[in-house]
């Protein structure tokens, strides 16, 4: 169900604090599990997964593909049924709301599922991002995407009869690397990804216990070998707190006067964590504690002390894959950071909720801070004081959980008066952050 819209009104800066919390569940993670456990055999068992609006949306599209999916306690129990049998009628709606994620991922499987023959679409926000990198991986499978040369939603998607695994040699998105290995299970012999370039591991993580459906050959360049058409057995998984939705809280403690936070329990996957780098690398009080293994992840406590940078930020392109979605903030942290910051190879940034490059330096010129950008490279000339007076900073609909996110940091840290239209989009990613903003002494209006 569709939140109600609501603006989220700052006015005030917000005091030290000196606390302990947890974050919302794992986004990626959450995703995932229902995803890949509607396409393996028997009963998958998901606890503490993120309830928000991308997960739902990820629900409700299973259901319509047949999947039963059960709430127990704080459990979910995805009744799967098995490679290549998700069942639609023909011309089904489906819907994947806010979710790049929902959407790679559930075309990659469905694309080679037999007798798929439906519409795909997403909300506003969605149906603006392209698609053409997706379409040219499942085409090659032999998925067929209309109208042709379209290339964002709404869309038709045709499935093939005889699927056959490719070779792809990924980049940067790992939403795209998952959704070619998710085609390759259901294809006839061997799909070989190469991944030339770093990106998030979940999905392998996830999968790697089915030996007979995949192997991982580590080196200079991966190797991942998907061999279609084995059975997958059962996952059972308890989701860690979000390193993108702590993010945001680690900023405000950073930033912050005479603070300390403490965030429990949080996936620290060395591919999630380009953002703790890049800060602990410019002078950042920040420590990892209590490090363990779970289901393959790296799960551990973040504990931040305020403090400002020593250091502008230079970030190279090499961070590009393991910060993406933490890109906003760290504007912000360069704003209040004295000197120039550098962040390169962020051009994909453009294709994300909204074009986040230029909206975010709309919110940093609203606060007096100079930014220039280039299509793949943006410097933010950043100041250790920020006159208040006279600025406030205003974000329009953009349906962006991470532009809102970051600008109600920025505003409680300066003390900057903000109004941010429609804040409910938070809701797709991290339904508590309000709740616990205000465990930390933030105060603000929501404006229905």
């Amino acid at each position: 169900m569709q939140a109600k819209s609501f603006s989220l009104n700052i006015n005030r800066k917000i005091k030290p604090f000196i606390k302990s919390i947890q974050v919302d569940s794992d986004k990626s993670l959450s995703i995932r599990s229902f995803l890949i456990g509607s396409i393996c055999e028997d009963v998958s068992v998901a606890k503490n997964v993120l309830e928000s609006e991308d997960i739902f949306s990820t629900i409700n599209c299973l259901k319509k593909l047949g999947v039963k999916i059960k709430k127990n306690s704080k459990s979910y129990l995805i009744y799967g049924k098995g490679l290549g049998s998700l069942f639609a009628k023909k011309n089904l709606n489906l819907n994947f709301g806010n979710s790049g994620t929902l959407a790679r991922l559930l075309i990659g499987i469905l694309s080679t599922t037999p007798d798929i023959e439906i519409k795909i679409q997403g909300d506003h926000s969605l149906n603006k991002r392209s698609m053409k990198k997706l379409i040219k991986i499942m085409s090659e499978f032999g998925a067929e995407f209309l109208p042709k040369d379209k290339f964002n939603f709404p869309l038709k998607l045709v499935s093939t009869e005889m699927p056959v695994g490719i070779n792809y040699k990924a980049g940067v998105s790992a939403q795209l690397k998952s959704a070619a290995m998710l085609a390759g299970l259901n294809s006839f012999g061997t799909t070989e990804i190469i991944e030339d370039k770093k990106s998030r591991d979940h999905t392998e993580n996830m999968l790697i216990k089915n030996s007979n459906a995949i192997k991982i050959r580590k080196g200079r360049k991966k190797l991942i070998k998907i061999f279609g058409k084995k059975n997958l057995n059962p996952i059972n998984i308890n989701i860690p707190g979000d390193p993108s939705s702590a993010a945001f809280f680690v900023a405000l403690t950073l930033l912050n006067n005479n603070s300390a936070l403490k965030i429990k329990n949080v996936g620290l996957n060395p591919t999630r964590i380009g953002f703790y780098e890049l800060l602990k690398k410019h002078g950042a009080n920040i420590k990892f504690s209590n490090k363990r293994k779970k289901n393959n992840e790296i799960v551990g406590d973040i504990n931040i002390k305020s403090g400002k940078l020593k250091k502008p930020i230079i970030a190279s392109k090499n961070f590009y894959e393991k910060t993406t979605d933490e890109f906003p903030i760290l504007f912000c942290i360069a704003a209040l950071t004295k000197g120039t910051s550098v962040f390169k190879g962020i051009e994909d940034l453009a294709n994300k909720e909204s074009n986040r490059i230029k909206e975010m330096q709309k919110v940093l010129k609203q606060i007096g801070i100079k930014s220039i950008s280039k299509k793949n490279e943006m410097k933010v000339f950043g100041k250790n004081f920020i006159e208040i007076k006279n600025k406030k900073i205003t974000v329009p609909n953009l349906k962006d959980h991470r532009i809102c996110m970051s600008s109600a940091i920025l505003s409680l840290i300066t003390g900057i008066r903000a109004k941010i239209n429609n804040f409910e989009t938070v809701n797709t990613s991290s339904p508590n952050f309000l709740k616990l903003i205000k465990s930390l002494g933030a105060n603000f209006e929501i404006k229905k």
